[in-house]
């Protein structure tokens, strides 16, 4: 009788669980999704709230080469949303829902820190949540039409 194969993976406790982990090395395996935890909570929330995704794009795709662009975007969107059995979500398809971040790759890059984490970041030009036009050139425009969506529910 064989054993079944073994399996490697990263575990991280919950509330350090930025979306690169501890190590940026981890990051390209096949296996790692892009997701994050954080909180809008007090008056300094983790960098995280602002920062996560901003900085996977610039530091980690760009500058750093960790991962490459398409694999970055598919470990944001479509890994997590399938992971959470989210079935009309993480895809530019008919059917699903329009949530889109249009971004320049040459700027955009995370600007949160620990002391100061309400930081926007730069290069984010526009997003689209469900549909509705929430950032047009940078600006937010009051529309908030995201909601909380639960695992294989929504």
């Amino acid at each position: 009788m064989r054993s079944p194969p073994r399996r490697r993976a990263a575990v991280e406790p919950g509330h350090a669980r930025p979306a690169y982990g501890r190590d940026p090395a981890l990051l390209p395996s096949p296996r790692r999704d892009g997701g994050t935890d954080s909180t809008f909570v007090g008056a300094k929330p983790s960098p995280r709230t602002y920062g996560s995704f901003p900085r996977i794009l610039g530091q980690f795709v760009r500058d750093e080469g960790i991962l490459g662009l398409e694999e970055a975007v598919a470990k944001m969107t479509s890994m997590p949303a399938a992971r959470l059995g989210l079935r009309d979500r993480g895809r530019l398809a008919d059917g699903f829902v329009a949530d889109v971040v249009v971004f320049d790759p040459a700027r955009v890059r995370a600007l949160a820190t620990y002391d100061e984490p309400r930081q926007f970041p730069e290069g984010i030009e526009h997003v689209i949540v469900a549909g509705v036009l929430v950032v047009d050139r940078g600006v937010h425009t009051g529309a908030t039409p995201g909601r909380a969506l639960r695992r294989d529910r929504d």
